[in-house]
């Protein structure tokens, strides 16, 4: 059952800095036409700029997204939330009972470029994990699950 023409699709994380502001920019980049694509956090804690600057060595442009909690977004209703991570997936509010729950996790970037020993190898963790992103929201949306 979805809530309109396209699917509506929230990624959720922690802190809506980095993993679920690059999916939500490749699905709308990639899945625009079939999915509109929002994303959130629990906390709020600023758009990391490397996120953005990998995202922009792809062509896509997320330096005028900003970090904003679940609350922002109001009432806005959902047929699915991703969680991108696993704090996210245990902290996850509650959403009505329309709305489909799953949980799709990437590794940290910034936890991971947090021990690198160069610009270029933090760097590699962030084109990494985009990458991942990028190869699940190409699978989207078939699949998702569908029914409630």
């Amino acid at each position: 059952m979805l809530l309109g023409n396209k699917i509506q699709l929230l990624f959720l994380c922690t802190g809506n800095s980095c993993r679920s502001q690059m999916a939500e920019g490749l699905c709308c980049a990639l899945r625009g036409n079939l999915i509109d694509a929002y994303s959130a956090g629990i906390e709020q804690y600023g758009l990391n700029p490397l996120a953005v600057q990998v995202m922009q060595e792809i062509d896509i442009d997320i330096s005028a997204h900003y970090s904003k909690t679940v609350l922002e977004l109001g009432d806005k209703p959902f047929d699915y939330v991703i969680s991108v991570c696993g704090h996210a997936n245990e902290h996850c509010p509650f959403f009505p009972a329309v709305t489909r729950i799953i949980h799709q996790g990437f590794d940290d970037p910034p936890r991971l470029a947090a021990a690198a020993s160069s610009e270029d190898e933090a760097l590699a963790h962030y084109r990494r994990v985009r990458d991942e992103i990028k190869a699940y929201i190409l699978q989207l949306p078939e699949a998702l699950p569908l029914g409630y």
